[in-house]
This record gives C-alpha cells, structure tokens and sequence, in this order.
C-alpha cells in the first residue's frame, strides 16, 4: 500500500476543549483505579446545566494470548518483559445518574492518534475555538461546549497505544498493540475492565470512531459481541473507511480497482460546488445535485471505466464532458487522465488557475500549490490550520484543569509510526485463515449485525472530505454481506463540513442533534 493511499485515512486527532474555572477535587471512590484523579464541572446543554464529574487515568491491557505472569503498577512493568499497555481515558459521568445511563466509548484514528479532537471538538464539555477556514493562532481560546454529548450519554475518551499519555511497555511491544486485530483487542479489553471498575455492565453501550476509528469499529464491535458477550446498542462512525481498496489517495497503483473513481467523483462535485466552479447557475439545492453525481458516477461513469481501452471514442468524450459539468475540471484533461482522477489531482486542479490547491481531509481550507510542474498536490492546508491549537489547549486543559499529567509528556502521535509499520494482516470475520493486503473490515461489521438484531449503525460524514469521501461510506455499507432487511438498521447523516465536521459550528450542532438522537432512539427496546 503506496504512502498516500495509506495516509489518506490519517485521523488528525485535533480536538478542543475550553478553559473552566479550576474544580474542586472530590474524593476517589474505592472501586476506582489508584491513580485516577478526580474533578467536577458543569456545562449548559440545550437550555439546561448539567453538573459532571470527570475521571482521567489508566487502565493496563494486555495483547491477546497473554497469561498473568507479570505484575504492574505506576508508570512500569516490573518482573517480566512481556507486552503491556496502560491506556490512558477521561471520563465524564452526569452527577446523580444511575448506572443504568448511556455510556459512549470514543477514540479517535490515525492509527496512531490520541482522542484529543473528539474530546476537545465534539463531545467533551469544552471545545477548542478556532477560525472557520483559515490558520488559527495564539493565543487560542476554549469555551463551553453546548453540543457536548453529556446530555443523553456518559462519555469516555480513549487514547490509543502510544499515544497522548497511554503508554507500552516490554518487549516486541510495538508489534503487540500495532494491528488490525491487535488494536481492536487492546480496546476490548480496555471497555470490558472499564466496565468492571465503574459498575456500568447494566447500560446501553455505544461505540464512536473517526477515520482509522471506523475500521476498529468494525473489528471491535464484532469482537466484543463474539469474545467478551458484551452487547453494543449503537457503532456510531464519522468519515469512514472499511475498505481500503476503495481510497482516493493512489488508485493508480491498483489498476484494475476503480471504485475508488466512482465513489469519490460525488465528492469533487460537492468541492466544485462549494467553490462555485460548476457551469452557471449553480444548483440550489446541494444534496439533491449530489445525488444526480451519485447515480451519473454508478451508472455511465462506472460503464466507461469497465471497458477499459474498449471504450468507444464517442462515449469517453460524453462522459468527459459530463464529468467536467460535476467537477468543474477541464475536459481535456480528464480525457488526458483517461477519465481517472485521484484525489492529489483533483485538489491540485480546481483551482489551479488562481495557484491554489485545495484541502484533503477539508476541502473548505485552501493553499499556495508547491510545485506548479507536479501531477497532484502536496502537503494538505488543512493539517496544519489547526492542529496547534488543539495540542496546545489539551496539553493545558488535561493539567490545570483535570489534574492529570504533570510532567510526563504527551504524544500528539505514535513514536512508532505506525502509519507504516501498522499489521494489516488481518482476519475476517468467519474467515479460516489471516489475510493480508488492503484492509477490508466489512465482513465484521456485518457479522456484528447479523448476530445482535438490536445493534444500530450510524454513517456520519462531511461532504468537502477529500481523504475518506461520503459516498464510500455509502457504498460500504450497502455491499455489506447481511441480509436486505438489515440494511434498515443503518442511518446517514452529511454535513457541509470535510473530515471533521464538527470544526464548523454549525455542522457541529448538526452532528449533535443527530446523534443524541441515535443514542436515544438505540437506548430503547426495538
């Protein structure tokens, strides 16, 4: 798998959280691990002010296979060399609630990112502010959260293997916790002992992941229902990718393979939309443009590719022109690229006359072009418009006001790179034998479904994402191997927004309301 491909689904863990008065410690409860640190708070949710309390640790995991042969305690592993994790949570419980509440685990993808963005920029009590579309600079700013989840659920922050204040330990450690698989068991551990030292075995569970979070999702939802008999109510998934084969980033390098085409074309034309370089007048109404793209690119766009150099000339230039309608590309250049566009292509040509490229995980930022002579574009001007803000804000909020930290540093990424060294052999669900190649999650989303008839899926995503465009997850999901009457368990949402919706406000509350909304809904007997 080339560099781009891979990279694509990169989940730059960005979040925000705003400053809080400092709250008053409350005591440990004895169930809790010994160096969880305490707090409490407040945030106003919908008119109302919900009063929490927050808990932020560690829990120590272990690869699968392991045996208790080693003993554990503060920040080392003592007596043994053998692989261990402690992963580091914060946790947010309303005051007062049973036990019997929803509880949300989050983290966040990469592989290889802490749960910062989610936790500072969509569901935790405070939130990072930062410009709408241009470089956020210091001094920056938290605020209350409004949309924080805490209204309709219990919320808990995971940070990866690695990464943030999660740690791993002993020998061979990387290749214990760095996989597919591996991974997915480090958090199934990590949920069912959660479960064990906060009594919350009685509540609706739920699970969300963004980026590289959506195929862990996968893997673990299937793995907690079929190893740990823990049954999930709801797999909330934010700008998803299960299949691997179907990346924007360098199909090139998969010929023979061109869904990737096809699925990101309604992406371009959500892009050239927004930046009007459609032929006048441009459509009013976004979506239902985007779905006359979506049935262009799975019907006479999917033909034309299927021919492959049987195409017939007449055909290739109608589809040519058709395409530069959707895209606002020239046509010349799409006949020049044989009708194949990556997404380094399109991002770089959009808006090439004015010597701009366009975003990859948010279309909505823009940047000077590196290289005017080079086929794609280079380095994304949205990774960088942010990501400072949220490293530095976390690294303040997680010490003066949770109380946690103090001089132990915090990884903004894995020191193990697993970007490139990550295990993608894998094994599907019901498959006898580990598969290695393009990771494809799919049969364990579907086998989760198949066997818990209550389990509810919820697709969201950000129609100006160019890493993990909005209609693979649609086209994901609607060749999932389950039966047709399953498919009524799986609900979409799209934002105007890229690869984190919730950096616009007004997606954000969006993205609340219908999530609150799924929690509800799923908390309830169907």
């Amino acid at each position: 798998m080339s560099r781009r491909c891979y990279g694509a689904f990169v989940a730059l863990a960005l979040g925000a959280t705003a400053a809080v008065a400092a709250e008053k410690a409350v005591p440990e409860p004895p169930s809790a691990p010994t160096d969880t640190v305490w707090s409490t708070g407040a945030v106003g949710i919908a008119g109302q002010r919900i009063q929490y309390r927050a808990a932020a640790g560690t829990l120590w995991v272990h690869p699968k296979g392991w045996t208790n042969t080693a003993t554990t305690g503060g920040d080392e592993v003592r007596e043994s060399d053998s692989p261990t994790a402690s992963l580091f949570y914060v946790a947010y419980f309303k005051a007062g609630e049973a036990p019997d509440r929803p509880i949300t685990f989050v983290y966040s993808g990469g592989p290889g990112s802490p749960t910062r963005s989610e936790h500072l920029g969509l569901f935790g009590p405070r939130r990072v502010v930062t410009e709408d579309v241009t470089h956020t600079a210091a001094p920056y700013r938290l605020a209350e959260n409004h949309n924080s989840l805490l209204d309709v659920s219990d919320v808990v922050f995971i940070d990866a293997p690695g990464t943030g204040f999660s740690r791993i330990h002993g020998k061979d450690a990387g290749h214990a916790f760095f996989g597919i698989d591996a991974d997915a068991h480090a958090f199934g551990e990590f949920i069912s002992s959660f479960l064990t030292r906060f009594s919350r075995w009685k509540a609706p569970k739920f699970i969300f992941g963004q980026s590289y979070g959506t195929p862990r999702s996968a893997v673990l939802v299937n793995l907690l229902q079929r190893e740990y008999s823990i049954d999930v109510n709801g797999v909330i998934l934010l700008s998803q990718v299960l299949n691997f084969d179907l990346s924007p980033g360098a199909p090139q390098f998969n010929p023979g393979t061109d869904e990737p085409y096809v699925t990101a074309l309604p992406s371009y034309a959500a892009v050239a939309w927004y930046y009007n370089r459609l032929p006048a007048p441009r459509p009013p109404d976004l979506p239902a443009f985007l779905h006359q793209v979506e049935a262009f690119a799975l019907t006479d766009y999917t033909v034309a590719l299927e021919a492959g150099s049987t195409l017939d000339p007449a055909r290739r230039e109608a589809v040519a022109r058709q395409m530069a309608a959707y895209t606002g590309l020239p046509e010349d250049y799409l006949l020049r690229s044989d009708l194949r566009i990556d997404a380094g292509q399109f991002r770089k040509m959009l808006l090439a006359k004015q010597g701009r490229a366009v975003g990859e995980i948010d279309a909505r930022f823009s940047g000077p072009i590196e290289d005017p002579t080079a086929k794609e574009a280079g380095s994304d001007p949205a990774g960088s418009a942010f990501g400072a803000a949220y490293v530095a804000l976390f690294n303040d909020y997680v010490r003066n006001t949770l109380g946690y930290g103090g001089n132990r540093p915090y990884r903004p990424r894995s020191n193990f790179t697993p970007l490139w060294n990550w295990d993608r052999e894998q094994q599907p669900a019901n498959a006898m034998t580990r598969v290695y190649g393009f990771v494809n999650v799919m049969p364990d989303l579907a086998a989760a479904l198949r066997a818990n008839s209550d389990l509810r899926v919820m697709v969201n995503g950000g129609y100006l994402d160019l890493a993990t465009p909005y209609f693979e997850g649609q086209y994901e999901m609607r060749h999932l191997p389950i039966p047709a009457q399953l498919q009524d368990h799986i609900e979409y949402h799209y934002y105007m927004a890229g690869h984190m919706p919730y950096l616009n406000e007004t997606a954000q509350a969006q993205m609340h309301a219908n999530i609150a909304s799924f929690i509800l809904r799923s908390s309830r007997p169907h």
